[in-house]
Parts: structure tokens; C-alpha cells; sequence
């Protein structure tokens, strides 16, 4: 039974790892969602911002695409039903996200964070017990009998405790079955809603494929030019008069050749304090984030996790990706 629940304890934490990464594939996006919802709760705000779906990014960019090419454009007319597509496909995936993570990761969670939990527990409390008989036993002779007795009933009742939890465990492993079917039919349900959009899309295309070959094609013709009168030559650089050269004073001069008079460098806190330089542009994207200029000195107030800071520029705090910084002083430890 301690096999069979060690090697279930392996798969559960296995498969709950893979499958946030079937939900979320980037690892980027995935470890800045994490960091957002670290500082949502820090801040105690109830919304937190959800993973940004390939189809979403998608649709968005071919919006926004299709309202340049403006309603004249048969290319920008099938980019804007393409965008709209494309961020329902998000929507539904949003909905498979949601899904799964109800019927499917917290149930497994759960199992992890209680009952496998209590089983470690029950084992390590069975094998100090198992030693401490052990140890009375070889001094029997020595030491009481009625204390070896005491040993001996405690070691059985870990026992039977640690044998009861892990077989209640394993008789109702048909629970981890029926999440497991929770995960699919959720899979299910999204690739229909799929399917059922990109016909749709595909019908819309078809048809204003068949749309734009019945109409007549538009010939090009190009304007008329207009006559182009040059009129009399009157100065030799094509009419127009040459400005007189300034003169050139010995005051002048001298003045030219003065050095430039260098623009003050950006403000830099005190070095004293935990700092670093940003060694490209960061434009923010969700509310919260801090952005900065190639060259800016932050002050550091926070590290968030390993791959974001918390810092203040200008009079104003936000958090930013270490990738994008040098530390100059480091925060202390």
C-alpha cells in the first residue's frame, strides 16, 4: 500500500504540473501571471488578470489590421471577421480554463494538500514509533516490561492508523477517475464551441470570396497630368534668390569655437540606496506595471519573485521584469 500510494502521490503532482502547462503554454506569460496575482493579493485586490490567450492576441492584432484597411478593402472586411473570431475562440478557452481548474487541478490540490499529507504524516509518525520499540526491545531485560508494553501498543496503533488512511485512499481512487472525466468532457465542450466558430468564419469567407469575384473589377486610370509651366530663368539656382552670407566677426567668431554647453544628465538617486539602470524601454501593459527609458535609474523598494521588481521613478511605484534592468545596489537581504 506505501508503494502504491507513493507512486500516486508522484502522478497526481506530475499531471497537476502538466496540465497548467497544457491551459497556459507560454512560460513567460505563465510566470507573469503568477507574479500579478502575487501583487494582486499583496494589494488585496479581488480581480486578478487572466492568461493571455494566443487567440485573443491574435484577433486583436487583426482588428486592428482590418480597421486600417478600412471597409473598401476585401482583405481588411475578412480580417475584422477573422478578429472577432479569433477572441471568441478566447472567450471559450478562458471558459476551459475556469472549467478544468474547478472539476479538475483544486480536486487534485486538494488530495495533494489533505489526504497524501496525512499519510506522510501518519508514516513518519509509524517509523518513530517502529524505532522507539526497536530500541526498547533490545534492552528488554533492562528496562520494564510494562514500558516495552507501552512501545509495542503504540507502534500498532500508527500502524493501523497509517494502513486505514492509505487504504481509504486507494479504495476511492474512482474519485481521481471522475475528475479525470470532469477534464475531458470540459475538453470536449471547448473543441465543440471551436469547431462551431470556425465554420461559421469559414462560411463568412466563402462567401465574400464569392461576392468579390461576381463583382466587375475596377479598371485603373490614372489622373491627367497638368501642364507644368517652368516660366523665364531669373536666377541660376532655379528662381529662387541666394541668401547672403552672414559675416563673420572676430566676436563671432570666437564664440563658435566654445565648447557646446552639455543638457543635464536624468536625476540619479543616491547610490546608497538600493537602485538599478534599465538597459532598454519598458512600456507598461497591465495596470500596476512601472515603465521606464533606456538609461533611467530606479529605486528598488521590493522584489516581488525572481524574475520581477517593485520600484519607484519620478514619484511614481510599479513593478517591472529584472530582464530589463541592471542592479546597481542591491536590495538587502
Amino acid at each position: 500500500m506505501e508503494k502504491k500510494v507513493d507512486v500516486t502521490s508522484k502522478a497526481v503532482t506530475e499531471v497537476l504540473a502538466r496540465t497548467i502547462e497544457y491551459l497556459q503554454p507560454n512560460p513567460a506569460s505563465r510566470a507573469k501571471l503568477t507574479m500579478l496575482n502575487t501583487v494582486s493579493k499583496i494589494r488585496g485586490q479581488v480581480k486578478n488578470p487572466g492568461y493571455p490567450q494566443s487567440e485573443g492576441l491574435l484577433g486583436e492584432c487583426m482588428i486592428r489590421h482590418g480597421k486600417e484597411l478600412g471597409g473598401e478593402s476585401n482583405f481588411g472586411d475578412a480580417l475584422l471577421d477573422a478578429g472577432e473570431s479569433m477572441k471568441r475562440l478566447a472567450e471559450v478557452k478562458d471558459s476551459l480554463d475556469i472549467e478544468v481548474k474547478q472539476n479538475f487541478i483544486d480536486p487534485l490540490q486538494n488530495l495533494c494538500d489533505k489526504d497524501l499529507k496525512e499519510i506522510q504524516h501518519h508514516l513518519k509518525k509509524l517509523e518513530g514509533r517502529r524505532l522507539d520499540f526497536d530500541y526498547k526491545k533490545k534492552r528488554q531485560g533492562r528496562i520494564p516490561d510494562e514500558e516495552l508494553r507501552q512501545a509495542l501498543e503504540k507502534f500498532e496503533e500508527s500502524k493501523e492508523v497509517a494502513e486505514t488512511s492509505m487504504h481509504n485512499l486507494l479504495e476511492t481512487d474512482i474519485e481521481q477517475v471522475s475528475q479525470l472525466s470532469a477534464l475531458v468532457d470540459a475538453q470536449l465542450d471547448y473543441h465543440r464551441q471551436a469547431v462551431q466558430i470556425l465554420d461559421e468564419l469559414a462560411d463568412k469567407l466563402k462567401r465574400r470570396m464569392r461576392e468579390a469575384s461576381s463583382r466587375p473589377k475596377r479598371e485603373y486610370k490614372p489622373k491627367p497630368r497638368e501642364p507644368f509651366d517652368l516660366g523665364e530663368p531669373e536666377q541660376s539656382n532655379g528662381g529662387f534668390p541666394c541668401a547672403t552670407a552672414p559675416k563673420i566677426t572676430a566676436s563671432s567668431s570666437f564664440r563658435s569655437s566654445e565648447k557646446p554647453i552639455r543638457t543635464p544628465s536624468r536625476s540619479m538617486p543616491p547610490l546608497d540606496q538600493p537602485s538599478c539602470k534599465a538597459l532598454y524601454d519598458f512600456e507598461p501593459e497591465n495596470a500596476g506595471e512601472l515603465g521606464f527609458h533606456e538609461g533611467d535609474v530606479i529605486t528598488l523598494t521590493n522584489q516581488i519573485d525572481e524574475n520581477w521588481y517593485e520600484g519607484m521613478l519620478h514619484g511614481q511605484s510599479g513593478f517591472f521584469p529584472l530582464s530589463y534592468v541592471e542592479v546597481l545596489v542591491p536590495l538587502p537581504q
